[in-house]
């Protein structure tokens, strides 16, 4: 059994399953055969939607005639995500609701796996800053006897059965998909305020901490407009999160073709920047 569990959430755009390989080797380079003793759980939400958005491309691109593929393709798979997750989302099985249920059925086989003590640690690119904020957003409202009318936290009995098994859910184990024992989180390419922007100050509310000690790192690129500070948001955000902004590794690029492009979002796992504070992180956890 291990005591850290480090939980990935991917970004926007056609997304591998395999996804997590982009930050692990780096990862292991920094932090060898200790990495051994984190349980690492990628989420693949993106599993949801992304047969749906394929056959969309392949029918514009074999009946019409459009430019510049690559960034319409990103565009295409991006921003459908982002729009796909919040179309009825308070229907059952909908797409927020599933790719909830994904990120509780990880939080859970590490529990399993492990023990209630063991201590999670979420990476989030993207678009995965949203959907796991909305999780816990959620899960924290449902505890304080709040109405939730969307995703798993609606009725985790019912929407959660699937994963949980005959004898359901043990009291320890909702905890623990609660986020109860999230002690860090690193946000890399953020963009929830895109989410938020229409929203007056007052009404814009990041999560609670989940316990003692969390600490939010939130890293992102000034030549990413995809990706955001979070501080200015609101004074909740100010108090929970750290912003730090890096360059992830596309200086030369940008500074070349002198435009945004889909290569200055999808580089940050990579980066020393992002892979070396994970790296303390993880290490500080592991004692």
């Amino acid at each position: 059994m291990k005591n850290v569990a480090l939980i990935t959430l991917h970004g926007m755009g056609e997304t591998p399953p395999d996804y997590a390989g982009e930050i692990l080797k780096p990862l292991r380079k920094k932090m060898g055969s200790l990495l051994d003793a984190v349980d690492v759980r990628p989420v693949y939400y993106q599993e949801e939607m992304q047969a749906n958005q394929r056959e969309i491309w392949t029918r514009i691109d074999e009946h019409s005639k459009v430019h510049y593929d690559a960034l319409r393709k990103f565009l295409l798979f991006g921003f459908g995500d982002a729009a796909g997750l919040e179309s009825r989302k308070d229907d059952d099985a909908s797409v927020y609701e599933l790719a909830q249920v994904d990120i509780a059925r990880a939080l859970l086989q590490a529990r399993r796996a492990n023990h209630k003590d063991t201590q999670v640690v979420f990476l989030t690119h993207s678009l995965g800053g949203q959907v796991l904020s909305n999780y816990l957003y959620d899960a924290q409202k449902k505890r304080r006897g709040g109405t939730v009318s969307a995703g798993v936290w609606k009725d985790p009995d019912h929407t959660l059965r699937n994963i949980s098994g005959p004898g359901g859910l043990t009291p320890d184990e909702k905890n623990f998909l609660r986020g109860d024992n999230c002690i860090g989180w690193i946000s890399t390419g953020c963009n929830i305020p895109i989410f938020v922007a229409a929203c007056k100050e007052m009404h814009i509310r990041p999560i609670d901490p989940p316990r003692n000690g969390f600490k939010w790192l939130n890293l992102y690129d000034p030549d990413d407009v995809l990706g955001w500070p979070l501080q200015p948001l609101s004074a909740g955000y100010r108090a929970l999160v750290e912003d730090r902004a890096i360059n992830s590794g596309n200086g030369a690029i940008n500074f070349i073709l002198k435009s945004w492009n889909p290569s200055a979002h999808s580089s940050y796992w990579t980066d020393d920047d992002v892979v070396d504070p994970l790296a303390r992180m993880l290490g500080q956890l592991l004692g």
